[in-house]
């Protein structure tokens, strides 16, 4: 029996439905019995019921063509907090950030099962209009990608995209993302030239303000400081910080101590499946798997 058998039957009883007999096993051993085929389920934190949800990813999977990335996943992202994924190379991260948008989309052999809802409404529904979905969401990539345009004009394109033109209101949100950006001072006397003239770590923090113009109802990040030298990262993770005040946001990072330092929730992911999810205080002192505390001890990954 192949890979593909083994998840699909066994691991759900041929029914779609996880099997409780792999539900009930120990830990013992549980990363190395996902690499041979094994689906387990999460250990959530159930402090998360507590919280207003925001996104809840529920049973989603993934494949492009025939290899399977993402197994069986459910997720719920709560209001005003970062959650932070971490796990090692290849283990699905930034395949299920981009699902929240449906990027992967764009990849012709890619399909899914499940569905996530962004308050409540289904992302995945056929009806779905997804550009629309997008503006209900900001997108902050690895690396920063400014447009070949002035600083304004980066900022308030996600508004002109929706042909807003009144100056004064263009204006008005180009200062206040600026500022909600901490680049406010640094460029408000440059705006009308190129963006690409700045530094990366400020290319970056004006990706973050053209990300939430449009004010977003959630902003995902894609291992946002990969690219920035150490400077540059302080200051995006003392951004994400103020930021959560203001907005729920889904981080990726390979960094666990930029995920101690910026999150409140994170999830630990190995070979497409959650493995742990639950505070950040509690994942990175105390978790509930060893496990986890052995890749937050870099024993592996």
């Amino acid at each position: 029996m192949d890979r593909q058998e083994d998840i699909s039957t066994i691991m759900t009883n041929g029914k779609g439905n996880p099997n409780p007999l792999f539900r009930a096993q120990s830990t013992d051993g549980r990363l190395q019995a996902i690499a041979e085929g094994k689906w387990f389920a999460p250990v959530v934190d159930q402090s998360i019921e507590k919280e207003e949800i925001v996104l809840a990813v529920k049973e989603f999977n993934l494949w492009y063509g025939d290899d399977q990335a993402l197994f069986d996943i459910s997720l719920k992202v709560p209001r005003g907090k970062v959650t932070a994924i971490i796990g090692p190379s290849g283990c699905g991260k930034s395949t299920l950030l981009r699902s929240v948008n449906r990027l992967n989309d764009l990849v012709d052999i890619v399909r899914t099962k499940g569905d996530m809802t962004l308050y409540g409404d289904s992302i995945y529904n056929k009806g779905v209009d997804v550009i629309e979905l997008r503006k209900r969401m900001g997108m902050v990539a690895q690396k920063p990608n400014p447009f070949p345009m002035s600083i304004y004009e980066n900022v308030i394109y996600p508004l002109r995209i929706d042909g807003i033109n009144d100056r004064r209101i263009l204006d008005e949100v180009c200062e206040k993302t600026l500022k909600g950006a901490a680049l406010w001072d640094e460029v408000k006397d440059r705006l009308q030239k190129s963006a690409l003239g700045l530094s990366g770590g400020q290319q970056q923090r004006l990706c973050v303000a053209r990300a939430i113009a449009s004010e977003p109802e959630i902003l995902l990040m894609d291992e946002p400081c990969s690219a920035l030298d150490p400077v540059a990262t302080a200051k995006i993770e003392d951004l994400i910080y103020q930021l959560r005040e203001d907005y729920t946001i889904l981080i990726v990072t390979h960094n666990m101590q930029q995920a101690a330092r910026v999150s409140d929730y994170t999830a630990f992911m190995y070979l497409g499946q959650l493995v742990e999810y639950g505070r950040t205080a509690s994942i990175f002192k105390k978790p509930q798997l060893q496990e986890t505390e052995d890749y937050i001890s870099g024993r592996f990954g």
